[in-house]
């Protein structure tokens, strides 16, 4: 499915591909984190999405949830 198509669609779409994301970018997220994620208001989400970016490993998105959550 096209990127631009999956950032136009509803919360629940956007939650899916930052969780698509982060598995590429860090390996599979946890039971733990993904409920984690799919909590997240549209603007956590956002904010998830800019960040990421800058994560290396693995405990950066345990820290980020962490601190935004």
């Amino acid at each position: 499915m096209d990127l631009v198509l999956l950032l136009s669609k509803e919360p629940k779409q956007r939650k899916k591909l930052a969780l698509r994301l982060l598995s590429r970018h860090l390996g599979e997220v946890t039971p733990e984190q993904r409920s984690q994620i799919q909590s997240l208001s549209i603007n956590q989400l956002e904010a998830l999405g800019e960040a990421l970016l800058d994560f290396t490993q693995r405990s950066d998105l345990e820290e980020w949830l962490r601190s935004h959550l």
